[in-house]
Order: C-alpha cells, then sequence, then structure tokens
C-alpha cells in the first residue's frame, strides 16, 4: 500500500509518500523523473505526518537534519550515492566530482550526477547540497530556483560558493 500526503512549501507542493513503514518519496508537485502512484490512498499516517512537521520545521529554520526512517527505491549504486547524499552536513555543499570520489571512483561522475537526479526523496536527503567543481548551480530536479533557495535557506548563499 502506498499512502500519499501533500505539503505546502515556500518552494511550492510537495507530494510526500510512504509504505505505511518509512517514507518512499518526496518530490516536487512536476518532477522530473515521475513515479507510479497508482493506488495511492491520502490518509493520515504517521510516518507522513511527521515528515510533513520536520519539513515544515526545516523551512522554519527550526530543523537541520531529519529524523525519519526512510526507504528510497533504487539500484544499488543509486542507494550508495544517496546514502553519501545523507552524509553531506547542513549548509555545507560538495561537488560531483567529490561525491564520486567518496564513491572510490572519480570517473563515475556522470553517474553520480544521474543517481544524484533520480533522488526519490529530495530535502531530507539533500541533494541540493551538491555542486558543480566550478562551484556553480548544477542540474536540480526541482529547478535552479529551488536549489539556490535551499541553499540560502541553510546559509551557504552569505558564503557564495556558487
Amino acid at each position: 500500500m502506498i499512502y500519499v500526503r501533500y505539503a505546502d512549501t515556500p518552494i511550492g507542493r510537495l507530494t510526500l509518500t510512504s509504505n505505511g513503514e518509512a517514507l518512499t518519496g518526496l518530490v516536487f508537485e512536476e518532477e522530473r523523473h515521475p513515479r507510479s502512484r497508482e493506488g495511492a490512498v491520502e490518509t493520515a499516517d504517521p510516518i507522513l505526518i511527521d515528515a510533513e512537521r520536520q519539513v515544515q520545521e526545516y523551512f522554519g529554520k527550526w530543523r537541520r537534519s531529519f529524523d525519519l526512517p526512510l526507504r528510497p527505491e533504487g539500484t544499488e549504486f543509486q542507494r550508495e550515492v544517496w546514502r553519501l547524499l545523507g552524509q553531506i552536513p547542513f549548509g555545507e555543499t560538495i561537488s560531483y566530482l567529490e561525491l564520486a570520489r567518496r564513491l572510490g571512483n572519480e570517473k563515475a561522475v556522470r553517474a553520480v550526477g544521474m543517481a544524484n537526479g533520480r533522488n526519490p526523496i529530495s530535502i531530507v536527503i539533500p541533494c541540493h547540497r551538491v555542486i558543480g567543481a566550478d562551484g556553480n548551480l548544477v542540474g536540480y530536479g526541482g529547478g535552479l530556483w529551488r536549489k539556490e533557495y535551499l541553499l540560502e535557506l541553510e546559509g551557504v548563499g552569505e558564503n557564495r560558493l556558487f
């Protein structure tokens, strides 16, 4: 069973999904890589209620990290990239090249970028914290304006790494 809940945020409406045990999705309304929500039930699932609360706290600048059970669906490589994304601290950025190095293969930059773009749990798995090697903002499924908003929310814009 897929449970769904919608949350309005300063950067648009988010769709949150759960399997009843863990958060499986957090995407922007106009996501680049749509996932099937066939048969999804809009309900007061406790996972989704908690996820929405934590996301709203993040946007309110009361939360710097998330404490939610996560179950993103993807390949083993994608899940490893997403695990490493979860280790990037609030308010910090790294390059796609650095992320590939952390995987042990700096030649995998393009694959890392593709896995980053397929992240099914945006914001909570902070793919917005990955930038180009030259410090520029590049590639974000929700649009670069959202990436810039999230980084500025975290104080990165103050140091202008991009």
